[in-house]
């Protein structure tokens, strides 16, 4: 029975999933009286998948909780470019857009400078109108 179980000790350390490590760590193998069923479940088979466990486990963990620790502070919001829109001085980009007291960034419609005396009231109103930018 203790050959037996021996050979699987042996043919789970080679296995895929435990990893090897590059350096062999010393550690000495005391096998447990044969009666008890319990004790034959600690071999290297339990060992592979706990060093395994342990060898993954740390680097989740580590940038887990790394990342909350920058992301409480708060950021500011730059725009550059968007939709077509060519900002070149703070003064072009306070004539198109408007940051409501809620926080909101919005613009006037397309076409509301354009040709006014060929629109409708109605299509007036509803160019002169703000949009919601984001």
């Amino acid at each position: 029975m203790a050959s037996s179980s021996m050979a699987v000790s042996l043919s789970l350390s080679n296995s895929p999933f435990c990893p090897r490590r590059t350096p062999p760590p010393r550690r000495s193998v005391h096998l447990a009286p044969l009666s008890s069923m319990a004790a034959s479940l600690k071999l290297s088979s339990s060992h592979c998948i706990s060093s395994f466990g342990l060898a993954v486990l740390p680097r989740k963990l580590s940038s887990i909780s790394s990342s909350p620790s920058g992301s409480s502070r708060t950021r500011s919001l730059t725009i550059v470019s968007a939709k077509g829109y060519k900002m070149k001085t703070h003064k072009a980009s306070a004539k198109r857009f408007r940051v409501t007291g809620t926080g909101k960034i919005v613009r006037r419609r397309a076409g509301k400078q354009h040709l006014l005396y060929k629109k409708n009231n109605k299509r007036k109103l509803r160019l002169s109108k703000m949009v919601g930018f984001f």
